[in-house]
């Protein structure tokens, strides 16, 4: 039986498993906290939006802030896809995995200096800038390395997307783009500067958005700006549409990315532009139901007002539901006959934030494994320390191979870079 929402997640003789491989026996071979993913999953996802954007210019660019473990960008540089960018450090990520430089697009508010020099001598794609005074430190730098660097503007539309106001990036009030009113002045800025080539705009509202109309909103007043800067004799070779798309972890209903792309595309050709390259740049879409956090029951702590399940996971592992108070799925690898009990499970760190599931009904007992499901964006990437805690290993399965793709640290390792006073 397949779990609705995670086609390659299936129980099996009692038994939980990703891809035809059990998760309790991959817990008990890699230990947990485990991190484990689907690489067929991510695939899928790939193709379900190429399948859309056949046919026309375009570039699928992973926002690898989801999730940026080498062997998850090597499955999407084989895959074909280009890259999103947020730091120098992600760009060397990127080539390490093999991806290729000139299919990334490097945004984020704070590019410093060397990130900017790192990314010309790499031959990045293009540069979504995001404020005038950014687009000013690049053009001096390209031009003190002889270079023109290629930008994009990232453009704020001022629109909702109706997500948490920790992932809202398309408002006024949000940190991000240039803001829609300013955009025409700052490209004809752009278009002066010896340093910089005007080669796109872009646009990204939020993340976890599970309704097209947001980004149709967007994409109008893209479009707006597009035939503005035409008028003015600056035309576009790309229009980049950001990424952002939810997924299901309760009861969202998001549209498909092959439905979702396709009216995006009418949009587009009916305005006039389906000759220009389309940039998109997904994230969480492509690996959050990809992957699970595994997690080994500790202690029951019945009581009267709550009863607790304490595992061996913990908000170092798996940020998301103690900084979004975000509901995450979880169920036991292995199903026990018995009548469910309401337990909150929770986490070993000092901290009566760590909480990974609250009021869950659940037959569990100690040395039980529990998936959280949907954990393969945002979890291994934003993982931590804390409490001096080693970060989780990282398994992918791939038809009937398993590869442990990331090893568990050590606490030597994390004393390895400090030192004592002498």
């Amino acid at each position: 039986m397949t779990l609705p929402g995670h086609p390659f997640l299936s129980l099996h003789d009692r038994h939980l498993q990703l891809e035809g491989h059990a998760l309790d026996a991959l817990a008990r071979q890699f230990g947990t906290p485990l991190y484990v993913y689907s690489r067929n999953a991510m695939r899928a996802q790939v193709r379900s939006y190429e399948a859309a954007l056949a046919g026309r210019p375009h570039l699928l660019c992973y926002a690898m802030k989801a999730n940026s473990s080498l062997a998850v960008l090597q499955t999407f540089a084989e895959a074909g896809c280009g890259f999103d960018i947020v730091s120098g450090g992600e760009l060397q990520r990127v080539l390490a995995a093999g991806g290729q430089p000139g299919r990334v697009v490097f945004s984020g508010v704070g590019k410093t200096r060397d990130e900017m020099r790192l990314a010309l001598d790499a031959g990045v794609r293009c540069f979504n800038v995001e404020s005038e005074a950014e687009l000013l430190v690049l053009a001096d730098v390209a031009s003190a390395a002889g270079r023109r660097a290629p930008v994009s503007l990232r453009v704020n539309p001022d629109v909702d997307a109706g997500t948490h106001p920790y992932i809202s990036t398309g408002l006024k009030g949000n940190k991000f783009g240039i803001a829609h009113e300013r955009a025409l002045a700052v490209y004809a800025q752009a278009r002066a500067l010896p340093g910089v080539e005007v080669v796109g705009i872009d646009c990204h509202i939020g993340s976890q958005i599970t309704s097209a109309s947001p980004y149709l909103d967007a994409l109008d007043r893209l479009l707006d700006l597009v035939d503005a800067l035409a008028s003015e004799g600056i035309e576009l070779q790309h229009i980049d549409l950001g990424g952002g798309l939810g997924i299901t972890y309760t009861d969202e209903e998001p549209p498909s990315p092959e439905a979702l792309v396709r009216q995006m595309l009418e949009r587009i050709d009916a305005r006039g532009h389906g000759h220009r390259e389309v940039l998109l740049e997904p994230g969480r879409s492509l690996v959050g139901n990809a992957g699970v956090l595994l997690a080994e029951v500790l202690y029951l702590k019945p009581g009267e007002d709550k009863s607790f399940c304490i595992v061996d996971a913990a908000m170092n592992d798996l940020m998301r539901p103690a900084m979004y108070q975000a509901w995450m799925r979880i169920e036991p690898c292995h199903r026990h006959d018995g009548t469910p009990r309401t337990w909150d499970v929770v986490g070993p760190v000092c901290e009566s934030g760590d909480w990974l599931g609250r009021d869950r009904r659940l037959v569990v007992q100690p040395g039980d494994v529990l998936a959280v499901l949907s954990a393969g964006a945002y979890g291994m990437t934003m993982a931590s320390n804390y409490n001096t805690r080693p970060r989780a290993a990282e398994v992918m399965v791939d038809g009937d191979r398993v590869h442990l793709i990331r090893e568990r640290e050590t606490v030597p390792q994390l004393l390895a870079g400090e030192r004592l006073i002498g």
